[in-house]
């Protein structure tokens, strides 16, 4: 009983890759992800000019944080030299700098109705969302707060 199942299941898997080859069933999906085409250095905006997209032969399994979305790396900054041929991992890019170290920004506090506002400069760059020391040029205090998307710093209290 055992073989004709064996035999039967074995046969159903060549008329449906027959089937595929002829266009009558989909074809499996292949993976693609994109490599680069050439050498991206650190610091450099990557750019499709700089990607290649490949279909991974059937069977290749994709190594876990590869980045295969065009959108998680088109304008993305790379974190480290990227080889042309090779995976690029989620680790190798980073977002764009809003702010740059040695900048002059508005530091924000917000507590309730009360809004204090003041200048400052930035001690290290920082994207949106990063957490980032100031210093305040008045009484020249380091504080910590966070990038927003205007390029300002919000700080909390302490």
């Amino acid at each position: 009983m055992m073989k004709v199942v064996a035999r039967m299941i074995g046969r159903s898997a060549i008329a449906a890759a027959l089937l595929a080859a002829c266009g009558i069933l989909p074809a499996q999906a292949q993976e693609v992800v994109f490599i680069p085409n050439r050498v991206i250095y650190p610091g450099e905006t990557i750019g499709m000019d700089a990607l290649k997209q490949v279909t991974l032969k059937p069977g290749k399994i994709i190594p876990p944080a590869v980045t295969v979305d065009l959108q998680d790396l088109e304008g993305k900054v790379a974190s480290r030299t990227l080889l042309p041929g090779r995976y690029i991992s989620a680790s190798s890019v980073r977002e764009p700098w809003v702010v740059k170290q040695g900048a002059s920004v508005q530091m924000i506090f917000i507590s309730g109705g009360l809004m204090i506002s003041a200048a400052a400069i930035t001690l290290q760059p920082g994207a949106a969302g990063d957490f980032v020391k100031v210093r305040n040029i008045d009484s020249g205090k380091v504080l910590s707060g966070t990038v927003m998307a205007d390029g300002s710093i919000r700080v909390g209290a302490s």
